[in-house]
């Protein structure tokens, strides 16, 4: 029996209480708001060093338990690792860059997209968009932010009737019927996620737009080179493409839209310009369990990628607190609906997503990551493009 606890976790002042296997607990400072349940003693020793990476993975492989709000868990472990990691350079090395083929890109997005499409509907919007929203108020409800998130994108892409949209990693498609239904634009959207696809599809065909939007699996290194796109958005999607293939995903960008059309990407950035990661350990747990090799470039690098494929960088918008928000809405649904989504996926599954949404509402309130929408035309010849000369259109 471990008759007092070490004295690095000693001389803490946190609200934090340590309940142990053999019923010992102790409070690390007044008032606990949270408490961690050791399971194993070896856990005891690390707990002195802790990484975001091992505790994270503690709680995944059932080692610990967390009792109270999921958030306040993840700000106090934090606090955690602050404490006992005084002193240690919490930004690591900038990370290797990694080979991303089509096999090993597709293998990856299932892994993440193809969990339960029933899992998503438990903690998404009405229509399942899986990236940022858009709140014009900050009391706006989710299903209303993501509405606004569609519009919003459509507005920045002056969308028009009977305009050809490009919908890169189109997910279950809220964005390319919003575009056909509210704009009358044509859609061909492209995915990697079978699941995705199947009730993508389905959506399509229940709203009477089969028309207007097709939905393909589609590997974005296949698209068309011939500029038959009028316009191009992707959301969410080029986290997946890796620093060593961004030059070649920006490439394929430019060839399918034609000269003065307009191209969105939107997308989660890196805080350092050389990509590493920061957050003492978050980010390799989000690698080892969440997005495997997923990479975060920085609004720079990616920037530049866009105008070396001979694009112009029109317009760049941070919507990191719209993400933070974003995830504090996804978190509270799921850890509402706990019971159900046990019924639907692993439970270590469902330790996973639980932290990794609550974690990233963390990380983006903290600013260890951002999002940005990066507006980029295809100058004609003589070097014009189509835009109006202000943004006033925009938020008319």
């Amino acid at each position: 029996m471990l008759a007092q606890l070490p004295p690095a976790l000693q001389s803490l002042h946190l609200p934090l209480r340590l309940k142990l296997w053999d019923g010992n607990q102790f409070d690390l400072g007044p008032s606990p708001q949270v408490t961690i349940l050791v399971k194993e003693p070896q856990l005891i020793s690390q707990l002195t060093h802790p990484s975001l990476d091992e505790l994270g993975a503690a709680f995944v492989e059932g080692k610990l338990e967390l009792e109270g709000d999921i958030g306040e868990a993840i700000r106090v472990c934090d606090e955690l690792s602050v404490a006992l990691l005084a002193g240690e350079d919490e930004d690591e090395a900038p990370p290797p860059r990694l080979a991303h083929d089509k096999r090993t890109d597709a293998k990856s997005i299932s892994y993440h997209y193809d969990v339960s499409n029933a899992f998503y509907q438990l903690w998404l919007d009405q229509d399942m968009a899986y990236s940022c929203a858009y709140f014009r108020e900050p009391d706006h409800t989710l299903d209303q932010a993501q509405q606004d998130k569609f519009d919003h994108l459509c507005r920045k892409l002056r969308l028009q009737a009977g305009d050809y949209l490009l919908d890169v990693g189109c997910g279950w498609g809220g964005l390319s019927r919003f575009a056909a239904r509210e704009y009358g634009a044509r859609v061909f959207g492209i995915t990697l996620s079978k699941e995705q696809l199947k009730l993508g599809r389905q959506r399509v065909k229940d709203e009477g737009l089969a028309k207007q939007v097709d939905l393909q699996i589609l590997d974005y290194r296949d698209l068309p080179q011939d500029g038959r796109f009028d316009k191009v958005v992707s959301v969410g999607m080029f986290e997946h493409v890796g620093h060593a293939n961004l030059a070649l995903y920006c490439q394929k960008l430019f060839g399918a839209v034609r000269e003065g059309g307009l191209v969105m990407n939107h997308g989660i950035t890196a805080k350092h310009v050389d990509g590493r990661p920061v957050g003492r350990g978050a980010g390799e747990f989000i690698d080892r369990y969440v997005f495997p090799n997923g990479e975060l470039p920085h609004l720079s690098m990616i920037s530049a990628n866009i105008c070396e494929a001979g694009l112009e960088v029109v317009d760049v918008e941070s919507l990191r607190l719209h993400y933070a928000k974003t995830l504090h809405h996804w978190s509270e649904n799921l850890e509402n609906q706990l019971h159900k989504a046990a019924a639907l996926v692993p439970e270590k599954t469902l330790r996973i997503w639980r932290l990794y949404l609550a974690g990233c509402a963390y990380a983006f309130q903290k600013g260890w990551i951002n999002l940005h929408q990066i507006l980029a035309a295809k100058p004609y010849a003589d070097g014009h493009h189509d835009l109006p000369w202000t943004r006033e259109d925009i938020y008319r």
